[in-house]
Order: C-alpha cells, then sequence, then structure tokens
C-alpha cells in the first residue's frame, strides 16, 4: 500500500505543478495540503491499490496504446469501405465478446478499445462477457476480439492469457 501512495503522491503533485503552474509557496503549501488529503482519504477508503495508481506499467499501456491506434485505423478502413460501397452493405450485430480480465480495470480497458475502434460499441459488460453492437457481421466475430482482450489486460500488469 506504501508503493502506490508513493507513487500517487508523485502523480498527484507532478499533475497539479504541471496544471497549475504556480510556485509561490502558499500556493504550493496548499497544494501539498490538498494532496495529502486526497492521500488520507484514499487510505481511509482502502483504496490503494494497482486501480488506483496505476502507473506501475505505463510502459505497457504506452505500447498498448500504439497498437491499439494501428486496429483502429485498419477499423477505419473498413467502415469507410463498407459506407462509401455503393451497395451501402451494412449489417448491424449484437455478439457477446469472452472476457479473460480478472479485475475491473482490465475489462473496462478492454470495453473502451472495444467502443473506440470504429464500427464496434460495447454496449453492456456482464462478469464473462460483454454485449458488442458491430455496424458489420464481419466485425463481431468473438476471435477476432481475443487479441484485443489479451493486450488491454497486459497493459494494465495482467496476465489475461492463462485465465
Amino acid at each position: 500500500m506504501l508503493r502506490f501512495a508513493t507513487i500517487l503522491l508523485f502523480a498527484l503533485a507532478a499533475t497539479w505543478w504541471v496544471l497549475s503552474g504556480y510556485t509561490k509557496p502558499l500556493i504550493l503549501t496548499l497544494g501539498a495540503i490538498s494532496i495529502g488529503l486526497v492521500l488520507l482519504i484514499c487510505a481511509r477508503m482502502r483504496i490503494l491499490d494497482r486501480e488506483t495508481a496505476p502507473y506501475m506499467t505505463l510502459p505497457q499501456t504506452l505500447a498498448y496504446f500504439g497498437w491499439l491506434f494501428v486496429e483502429i485505423v485498419k477499423a477505419n478502413v473498413a467502415v469507410v469501405r463498407a459506407v462509401l460501397s455503393p451497395d451501402l452493405e451494412i449489417s448491424p450485430t449484437l455478439t457477446k465478446i469472452p472476457t479473460k480480465g480478472k479485475n475491473d480495470l482490465a475489462k473496462t480497458m478492454f470495453a473502451n478499445s472495444i467502443t473506440l475502434t470504429p464500427g464496434t460499441v460495447s454496449v453492456e459488460m456482464a462478469e464473462d462477457h460483454i454485449l458488442v453492437h458491430a455496424l458489420l457481421s464481419e466485425m463481431s466475430d468473438p476471435d477476432d476480439f481475443i487479441e484485443m482482450g489479451e493486450r488491454s489486460a497486459w497493459a494494465v500488469g495482467e496476465d489475461a492469457s492463462d485465465g
């Protein structure tokens, strides 16, 4: 817990200082008091964990966002091709995509990644699956989402490939 509190302390202090830009002693003191109160509240609520301070996996998360950007571009091309085709052959589909992530952060990142990808929207999250609306039926194959689910779990420090 101390490790997460320390990480959160530095993240909050850096964010506060970058966004405020003040260096006057009074303002810095008030900022430090505010950050101390936030850490105290988090400790009392017993929420100082990996989800509160996910900065330990920042390199993994950045690598995942790079991979996700490429997937978003590929999905954009497919959606534009479908929309601009003379037949406009869209085939909306609802499908259940199984989730292998063990914690809420991994599941949320997976659902958000699906929604960020053009042509797909996460409609509902359950314990073991996500209901996804796809613009094209070929975008709704659950096997196509396996890699995204594993990579999103890896990005938050979880190994979902064995779950």
